[in-house]
């Protein structure tokens, strides 16, 4: 008798009992497992596009180290337009805001460079000028004294009062207020070539030893559309050289002084002087001259725009 004619058992009741028990339990584990995929799938297809980024991310962006992280630059602020570009230069001038010079010098009530007494003197009344002559006076007679000589003699009698005048004359660039020396002398003539004042004669104090140093000075500057009173150039020259100054100060002084008020494309200052510090004492050397610039704007950008003015003023003629 073959296999395929054996007779079928039935199963018992317990065997039967036992396969279906094991079939319930794989059919929970299935839906189970797929619940679990719907529910994995849902998330994902909520959460792609986030998923995608942090992946991205992770390549994208630097190492997780907090050092390795580039600083955040701050995010630039939108120019607006000023309601104080109506305003005339002059007036510009005393808003810093305003000042395209690397160093304002222009104080805001038109003073320049105001030094440390200088509203003092200038506020003060007839009584405090009185009692300042005399102890500047004093002062003299005592220098007199203390180089040996007598005060009191017919020649020296009146020299500390003539000196005192005159040191105050020599420093009267402190009071000097800008706004008066250039008055509004400030024209809109749609000019832009260069303008130059050349040879401009200077005398100031070199502040190191309280002698005079002097010279000439060479002013250009090319305008945008406004300029200038040619013989304001001069007095802002005078306004920084009567007071005690060094020669590289002045020389930055007026160019940047004529930047702020005019506003012009750009400046460009020379001075050649000789300083009596160094013919009458020290290395006594009686020829020799110094030469200070100081260019901002174009002439300093432009190589062609800053020969050519100094090919004008002849600094090169030697």
């Amino acid at each position: 008798m073959t296999s395929a004619d054996a007779p079928v058992r039935p199963e018992s009741p317990s065997a039967s009992s036992a396969n279906g028990d094991q079939k319930h339990r794989k059919n929970r584990k299935r839906s189970r497992s797929h619940r679990r995929a719907d529910d994995d799938n849902a998330s994902a297809n909520a959460n792609g596009t986030h998923a995608l980024a942090e992946r991205r991310s992770s390549v994208s962006k630097p190492a997780r180290d907090f050092r390795d992280m580039p600083e955040l630059s701050p995010k630039k602020k939108k120019k607006t337009a000023k309601a104080s570009s109506a305003l005339s230069p002059i007036d510009a001038a005393a808003d810093s805001s305003l000042t395209r010079s690397p160093s304002p010098v222009i104080d805001f009530d038109g003073l320049s460079r105001p030094s440390l007494g200088t509203r003092a003197r200038l506020d003060e009344t007839a009584e405090q000028k009185a009692e300042r002559m005399e102890r500047m006076k004093g002062a003299v007679r005592t220098l007199l004294e203390c180089v040996g000589e007598d005060p009191d003699r017919e020649g020296l009698l009146a020299t500390p009062e003539r000196y005192a005048k005159a040191l105050l004359f020599f420093t009267k660039g402190y009071q000097d207020n800008i706004r008066d020396v250039v008055n509004k002398a400030i024209f809109q003539e749609g000019h832009n070539e260069m303008i130059i004042v050349k040879d401009i004669e200077v005398f100031s104090m070199c502040e190191h030893h309280l002698v005079p140093f002097t010279g000439k000075m060479h002013i250009g500057y090319i305008p945008n559309n406004a300029v200038i009173g040619i013989s304001k150039l001069p007095r802002i020259a005078d306004l920084f050289a009567r007071r005690l100054q060094i020669q590289e100060r002045l020389t930055k002084d007026v160019a940047n002084a004529i930047m702020e008020v005019l506003k012009p494309q750009g400046v460009a200052v020379v001075m050649e002087s000789s300083h009596l510090c160094m013919v009458m004492r020290g290395v006594e050397k009686t020829t020799s001259s110094t030469i200070t610039s100081c260019v901002l704007g174009c002439f300093e950008s432009k190589e062609k725009t800053r020969n050519e003015f100094l090919s004008l003023i002849g600094v090169n003629r030697r």
